[in-house]
This record gives structure tokens, sequence and C-alpha cells, in this order.
């Protein structure tokens, strides 16, 4: 036998491997991409038509005088002149504001709490709970047109079904009286909003750890303790979303109180003064765009407080 021969080293490549050149995983035919545009693209076309250009728009009429007859050459621009008027001589303004604020703390504080409430009660697993739910999310499914319509119903003087069942020798003009036609129209609007809150806070008890209330049963706290303590702090992202939810309810209101009496004789809203100005009679663009202004900056002090708690959150995490 010959010795065996010994077999050459391998000597290793000079450099890297060549990369192999393909496509990418992540890259798109055709095809798609032409769909990827359109359902992104037409969402964002509609959205700058209907949103942005028509609030800008708003923004730039509130720093002019116009009736909406005539050429965009035919606009007079008067600078703040408009928000000069309805701070210190427009008599509707400040009612209006007044009435928004009682609307807002009426829905913080009556259906909130009453919403909170009920989804207590059904998050303890009641007989036919399903069916509670049903029937007191049913109003806020109805259109606030629609609820103006039946609480109508329910508050006319003559034959009306409070003033029936109440009984009373003289019959209460539930919505003629300036002095308490606000706060028959909240019970409706509260009505209507209370099933929506109890669905929200219903869904965040049922996303609370059960682990925590165990552990605080095992400290000795009792049931209240343990909501007001341990339950309620965990749902501060439900209690958020409540709140902006809530004032954007109450600054938005316009239907019920335009279907009732127009918004006017105790019923003054902000919405209200910004349609009577821009599609009214005597059509005031520039005033009517003012108040809209108005109204678009107080919302988007809640709403830019709510993105920011959303966003600094996920940063966080």
């Amino acid at each position: 036998m010959t010795a065996l021969q010994e077999k050459p080293k391998a000597t290793a490549p000079d450099g890297p491997p060549p990369r192999r050149r393909g496509r990418r995983a992540t890259a798109l035919a055709g095809t798609d991409r032409l769909v990827l545009g359109l359902m992104l693209g037409i969402p964002t076309i509609v959205h700058l038509l209907f949103v942005w250009i028509p609030t800008l728009g708003s923004v730039a009429l509130s720093f002019s005088r116009w009736n909406g007859i005539g050429g965009f050459e035919d606009i007079e621009w008067i600078g703040v002149g408009n928000y000069v008027e309805i701070f210190t001589e427009y008599p509707r303004f400040w009612p209006a504001v007044q009435h928004n604020l009682i609307w807002l703390v009426f829905l913080l504080v009556v259906p909130t709490s009453a919403g909170l409430l009920l989804a207590v009660l059904l998050d303890r697993e009641l007989k036919f709970s399903r069916v509670y739910q049903s029937a007191l999310y049913v109003p806020m499914v109805l259109s606030l047109a629609l609820v103006g319509f039946i609480w109508q119903l329910i508050y006319t003087p003559d034959g009306g079904l409070l003033n029936s069942v109440l009984g009373l020798d003289k019959p209460v003009d539930w919505i003629g009286d300036s002095d308490i036609n606000l706060y028959a129209v909240l019970v409706a609007a509260a009505w209507r909003h209370t099933g929506y809150i109890m669905l929200l806070y219903l869904a965040g008890l049922k996303s609370v750890d059960p682990a925590l209330k165990e552990a605080a049963a095992l400290d000795g706290a009792s049931a209240s303790q343990t909501f007001f303590r341990v339950t309620f702090p965990v749902m501060k992202p439900v209690n958020i979303v409540v709140l902006v939810v809530t004032v954007i309810e109450a600054l938005r209101a316009f239907d019920i109180v335009y279907v009732i009496n127009k918004g006017r004789n105790g019923l003054e809203l902000l919405s209200v003064l910004v349609t009577d100005n821009i599609i009214g009679e005597a059509s005031r663009i520039g005033r009517g765009s003012a108040v809209a202004v108005v109204l678009l900056t107080i919302s988007l002090g809640f709403i830019i407080t709510y993105l920011y708690q959303v966003f600094s959150k996920e940063n966080r995490t």
C-alpha cells in the first residue's frame, strides 16, 4: 500500500462571499401598488376636500366680512373685527358659551356617573345582562333629531306624557319656559348619552386583571375600596376616552335644540350660532366662521390632550 497522499488544505477566500441578488420579500407588484395607492389616496383626498379645506377656509373667512353673494373678489378683509364683535357686541354669544359649559358639566356628572354605575352592575354577570345592555344602548343608536321629536311628545304641555304622569293642575311648559327648558333638554341628551358611557366603562371593567381585585381582597379591602383605589385608577385610559367623548358631545350638540325651537329662547348653543350666521336670513359668513373657529379651538384643546396621553403612553412602552 502506498502512503495516503495528503489532501491540500482549502484556502479561505480573499473577500466576503458575494451577496445574492434577488427580489426583496417586501417588494410589491404593480397591481398591489395601484390598490394600495387607491386605498390610501381616495380617503386622503376625501378627508382633505371635506375636512381640512373647509376648516382652513373657515379660519380664513373669520377675518373677513362677506354675505356669500358674489365672488371672492367681493370679500372684505377686516382682520380680527369679527372676533372683537362676537366677544363684545354679539348678545347671543356669551349665553351660548354658558349653555355649552352647563351642557358639558351636566354630561360629565349625570350620564357619566349613571353609565359607570350601570357598567358596574352589569359587570356582575346579572341574569339577562345582554338584554339590559341592548335596551340601555338603543337610545345611542337614535339620532339627536329623533330624540328631540320623542322628548317633544313627552314635554308637550297639553297631553304630554310628563304632565299627564305628574297630574299637575297647571301644566308646565317644559320647552317654552326659558328658565327650565335647557335642563329639560339635558335630560333628553343624558338619556341618549348614558348607554354609550355604560358600554365604554363595561369594556374597561372587562379588561381589568382579576388578580388585582383578588390581591386587594386578600389585603382586607372592601368592595368599594377595591373599586375606587384599584379598579378605577387602572381604567385611566377609559376615563380619558370618556372625557374626550363627552366634551365633543357637549360641543357639537345641535340637532336636539334645533328641532325643539331652533336653538332660541334659552337654548342658544355655539353650534346654533354658527348655523344662524352662515345660512340664516341675514348671512354673516365672517361672523359665523369666527364662532366656528372658537368652537374648533376649544375642541382641539381636549383632542390634543387626549392624543398626547395616547402617544406618550406608547412611547413609554
